[in-house]
């Protein structure tokens, strides 16, 4: 996270979001794996940015769509049962986000698609732009990452070479 603090034009790019309270304060009180949503999303918007940054895509809107990918309200700790937990994760939240984000941001429509594809292939919505691709692969290494470490060091092995696998993966294209 000291990586994410000390580039100064990712903040520049995500500050306005960061420092909405709805935004930061929910999120950082919201249980995610191991951590909270907020460090989450942070690690998700960075990197996401980052490989974007590398690919000469637009990083921008990369960095701000990512940061708000779960910035939905309903907490799935709050459903009563497992089936609305999943429901909830799987199939509602991409499109809660996206209406949550929209009451305190301005999306465009790249952003938008960002947000709502970002749970391909689980949810049947395809991302239409490469930056959607990458927030989505991105979100699946750090959440496969962060479960890791309920798990221990083999499943983080794993997702280590499905990053590796990624990044070369995008060196090719």
């Amino acid at each position: 996270m000291n990586k994410i603090a000390k580039d100064e034009e990712y903040n520049s790019i995500v500050s306005s979001i960061l420092t909405t309270k709805e935004f930061s304060e929910t999120m950082s009180h919201i249980k995610h794996h191991n951590s909270t949503r907020l460090n989450h999303l942070l690690k998700v918007s960075y990197y996401s940015y980052k490989i974007s940054k590398y690919l000469r895509l637009d990083y921008e809107e990369v960095a701000r769509a990512g940061l708000l990918h779960d910035f939905y309200l309903d907490s799935v700790s709050d459903q009563k049962n497992i089936k609305d937990k999943v429901l909830l994760y799987t199939m509602k939240h991409p499109q809660a986000a996206v209406e949550n984000s929209k009451k305190f941001f301005t999306l465009t429509e790249k952003e938008e698609d960002i947000i709502r594809t970002h749970m391909f292939p689980v949810d049947v919505k395809v991302p239409k732009y490469a930056e959607s691709w990458i927030v989505s692969l991105v979100d699946k290494s750090i959440s496969t990452a962060e479960f890791g470490h309920k798990f221990g060091r083999q499943a983080l092995e794993h997702a280590n070479l499905y990053i590796i696998f990624l990044l070369n993966f995008m060196r090719i294209g």
